[in-house]
């Protein structure tokens, strides 16, 4: 074979294998609610990577599992390990969430809830949630 017919069967295996890849690519899990909105399933198991920052910074950061339960549009999250400042079984957060992602959130911190902002990435698969002054958790789908 020439250098060119192998750069054809080159470039046209790569065509398939991109093909295939965005084939496999996932899409977020979706729930449908009795009011018929679909919003994206995060109920389940995510590893969790708390950081304390501006004025919390002295409480550092540290990593949890959250389970995540969905009732409605409704989701809670609680903690699965103990860690400096919280026990096993405690409220990490809780909100709600529309067809666009989280629509409302608070995290449960030792001094009390905080109102937050949530954006689920568009596979379905990570969380950042962040009050924009204190305390930002990111959230890895096990």
């Amino acid at each position: 074979m020439t250098t060119r017919k192998y750069a054809v069967l080159f470039i046209f295996s790569l065509a398939i294998f991109a093909w295939i890849g965005l084939a496999q690519a996932q899409e977020a899990k979706t729930v449908k609610l009795p009011n018929g909105e679909e919003v994206v399933d995060i109920s389940g198991e995510w590893d969790s990577q708390i950081e304390n920052y501006g004025p919390w910074s002295s409480y550092g950061k540290y990593s949890n599992v959250i389970k995540i339960t969905l009732e409605g549009n409704s989701f809670v999250g609680v903690r699965m390990k103990a860690d400096d400042w919280h026990s096993p079984g405690s409220e990490s957060f809780r909100g709600e969430l529309d067809k666009d992602g989280i629509k409302k959130l608070q995290l449960m911190t030792g001094m009390g809830p905080i109102d937050a902002k949530g954006q689920i990435s568009e596979d379905g698969n990570k969380i950042i949630m962040d009050d924009g002054e204190k305390a930002r958790s990111t959230l890895i789908r096990k």
